[in-house]
């Protein structure tokens, strides 16, 4: 299904025409598909996509799933210009507009299906929409909560065999988006299940993005970078993910920015050389966007990391043993 925003004011309608009992919709708006970028209405492919799994690993009937698709315009101005673009010609509406209209289909999706669980999936910024409907709709975010837990259960495993109890780990992130904050604070949720004040769990993380080091008073920030910016930089700005390492020296590297070979050897061997055993964690996907691969990962860390990828990886023959 699509809605359209100028479907707005007659969701309810719109949405009663579906034929099915559903027990799951998954929606997006394409904005923002992971390695794509802003593909509009031709991003129904992630909605179909992840219901496919849920038919496949949940058992779940097709006829029970809404793939849903909304038309709230697009920041693509190739698409926009593109004869054959299906979608509305128009820019990407307003927060407050977009708003609106999620409120409305919200309540229209629940007045025909009660108890129906609602995904969200590659919008451009997540957040707003999470904060609003999590206490209110049986709903959830893939790319910050789903993304996050399936992380944060390799990340546990990783810190357990690291030897490194909690309070002494530093993490830093590559990659300040809405799947970077999401998998850092469901991480601050694990830490403080260790023993730490939430304080003392969110100070384990430095992250990093297109500019540098997030901190205060680098300028205005995002708001959803707000919660992670460091206040004890005393003033200096770096610029790099090395630089940032050679300043923390941390225990734990993440990378969610599908920057490519991001991980250099230089930093990779920095993490064996701080650490005896360093968590790498490149988890952007697809293969060609990771942040390194697994050989480069053991070559250069002498074998000492614990890894996990986003991107599969083929078996490495190394000191004897197959990894």
């Amino acid at each position: 299904m699509y809605l359209s925003y100028s479907d707005k004011g007659h969701l309810h309608s719109v949405i009663q025409n579906w034929p099915h009992d559903v027990e799951i919709t998954v929606v997006t708006d394409g904005s923002r598909i992971l390695g794509l970028g802003d593909l509009g209405i031709n991003g129904m492919g992630i909605p179909v996509g992840k219901l496919s799994l849920y038919t496949a690993c949940a058992g779940i009937h097709p006829k029970k799933t809404l793939p849903l698709c909304l038309d709230l315009g697009t920041g693509n101005e190739e698409l926009r210009n593109d004869p054959l673009y299906m979608g509305s010609r128009r820019p990407k509406v307003t927060a407050d507009e977009e708003r609106e209209f999620l409120d409305e289909m919200m309540s229209a999706l629940t007045e025909r299906w009660p108890s129906i669980v609602i995904q969200y999936e590659d919008f451009k910024n997540p957040f707003p929409s999470l904060e609003r409907y999590q206490n209110t709709y049986t709903m959830f975010n893939d790319d910050i909560q789903g993304t996050g837990a399936v992380i944060l259960a390799g990340f546990i495993n990783a810190v357990k065999q690291s030897g490194t109890p909690a309070k002494d780990q530093r993490a830093v992130f590559l990659g300040a988006g809405s799947a970077g904050v999401g998998v850092a604070k469901q991480i601050v949720q694990f830490f403080i299940n260790e023993g730490l004040t939430e304080d003392q769990a969110r100070r384990c993380f430095w992250l990093v993005d297109s500019q540098g080091l997030v901190a205060h008073d680098r300028g205005k920030l995002a708001d959803h970078k707000l919660y992670f910016a460091r206040d004890d930089n005393e003033g200096k700005q770096y610029k790099s993910l090395e630089e940032v390492v050679d300043y923390v020296k941390p225990t734990i590297l993440m990378g969610l920015s599908t920057i490519g070979g991001a991980f250099t050897p230089q930093i990779l061997e920095k993490m064996a050389t701080m650490n005896e055993r360093p968590v790498v964690f490149p988890l952007s996907n697809p293969s060609s966007k990771s942040e390194c691969t697994f050989e480069d990962a053991i070559k250069y860390t002498k074998g000492k990391c614990l890894f996990a990828s986003g991107s599969p990886f083929p078996t490495l023959h190394h000191a004897g043993k197959d990894l």
